[in-house]
C-alpha cells in the first residue's frame, strides 16, 4: 500500500476540513479547518472529480471544495435557509443534488452556480403528512442516495416522512411504506443494487427490492434508536451501525454485521456502553481501497480500520467534535 493516497472529508459542529495519507495509511495529517457559522450536516465527495466535494451545512447552506478539502467556497446561489444533505452525481461531474427544509430538492448541472428545484419531489401525495417533532422546525430530507450503476434510481430520506424513491433522476418520487417515518441514514452497496439499509428512530431497516418491502434487522441490537448505517461496498451482507438509547445518544453502542443485519456483533474497540463518553456518530468505505472502512466520533476522534471493520486503529488526528453523518471517504 505504500504511495497510496487516501482522503477523509470531515465535518464538525462549527467547522470542516480534510485529513489524508500519502504513504498508503502509514501516517495521516489534517489540513487547513474552514470555519462554518453552523453545524456541518452532510458530505459528499465527487465520484468523478477528485478534488471535488460538496458540504451541506444546516443553516450555513452549501459548501464546494476543488482542491481536496484545501479550501471550501460558499455557495451564494443556494436557494433556501437549509441544506440537511446532498448526493455528488455518480458520473457528471458538476451535477449535485441538495435537499432541503421544509423537505424539498434541488439540482444543479453547473456545480451549484444555479439551482432548479425537482417539483416532483413535493407533490408526492404523502408529504402532506410530513412534518417533525419541534413545533419551530419542519421536515427535512435527511439523506440522498443514488443507486449503484443506476444514476437515475434515487432515494431520500425524510425526517420525519419517511422513505421516497424516484426512477428518472429525480423528476418524480414514489413514497415506500412499511418502515418507521424518522428517518436517519440511508445506505445502499455497489455489491447488490437492490438492497437499501435505512437507519430510523425505531430500528434500522432493509430491502432487498429496492424498497418495495422492508424488514426490521435489530436481532442482537441493545438499542433501538439507530444513528447511522453503511454496508461494505464489496459484500452487502457486511453492515456497521451505531445506536443509542433516544436521541440525547445515551449509551450508545457500536455493531457490526456480516449476516445482512440479521444478526449483530458489538465492536468492543469503540466506545460504548452507559457511561460512555464518545459516540461513533458518522462512518464510510474507503471508495478504492477494499475492506477500509473509517469512522468518527462526536468527540473528534478519527478511527480506521482495514479488514472490514473487524479491528480499529485510532488515527493520530484530534478534531473538535465530528458532525452526525458529516464524514466522506475521497477518490484519489
Amino acid at each position: 500500500m505504500s504511495g497510496k493516497q487516501h482522503r477523509i472529508y470531515v465535518g464538525m459542529h462549527d467547522g470542516v476540513c480534510a485529513v489524508f495519507s500519502t504513504d498508503g495509511g502509514q501516517t495521516w495529517q489534517q489540513g487547513p479547518v474552514t470555519n462554518l457559522p453552523h453545524a456541518a450536516s452532510r458530505l459528499a465527495a465527487s465520484p468523478v472529480d477528485p478534488k471535488r466535494a460538496y458540504l451541506a451545512a444546516y443553516e450555513a447552506g452549501v459548501y464546494r471544495t476543488d482542491d481536496a478539502g484545501l479550501t471550501w467556497k460558499h455557495i451564494d446561489s443556494w436557494p433556501t435557509d437549509y441544506a440537511h444533505s446532498v448526493l455528488a452525481h455518480p458520473s457528471e461531474s458538476e451535477t449535485v443534488y441538495v435537499g432541503s427544509e421544509p423537505a424539498a430538492l434541488f439540482r444543479s448541472s453547473d456545480s451549484g452556480n444555479s439551482w432548479q428545484e425537482c417539483s416532483g419531489f413535493r407533490e408526492v401525495p404523502e408529504s402532506v403528512d410530513w412534518g417533525f417533532h419541534a413545533e419551530t422546525r419542519d421536515s427535512h430530507v435527511r439523506d440522498l442516495r443514488v443507486s449503484p450503476g443506476d444514476a437515475s434510481c434515487m432515494y431520500a430520506g425524510i425526517e420525519v416522512g419517511g422513505m421516497v424513491r424516484s426512477e428518472d433522476a429525480g423528476a418524480t418520487w414514489k413514497q415506500l411504506p412499511g418502515l418507521n417515518d424518522d428517518i436517519h441514514c440511508v445506505n445502499l452497496s455497489r455489491s447488490r443494487p437492490g438492497t437499501v439499509y435505512v437507519a430510523t428512530a425505531r430500528a434500522p431497516y432493509r430491502t432487498d427490492d429496492q424498497g418495495d418491502h422492508w424488514e426490521i434487522i435489530n436481532d442482537g441490537l441493545d438499542r433501538r434508536y439507530t444513528l447511522h448505517i453503511a454496508a461494505d461496498p464489496e459484500d452487502a451482507d457486511l453492515v456497521l451501525v451505531t445506536v443509542s438509547e433516544n436521541a440525547g445518544r445515551k449509551a450508545p453502542q457500536f455493531y457490526r454485521s456480516t449476516s445482512g443485519g440479521r444478526s449483530w456483533t458489538l465492536v468492543e474497540a469503540l466506545g460504548h456502553g452507559e457511561n460512555a463518553e464518545d459516540m461513533v456518530v458518522a462512518f464510510d468505505w474507503d471508495p478504492e481501497t477494499p475492506g477500509m472502512v473509517y469512522a468518527g466520533t462526536d468527540g473528534g476522534k478519527l478511527f480506521c480500520s482495514r479488514d472490514r471493520g473487524g479491528t480499529w486503529e485510532q488515527l493520530p488526528v484530534s478534531l473538535p467534535s465530528v458532525a452526525v453523518g458529516a464524514l466522506s471517504a475521497g477518490r484519489e
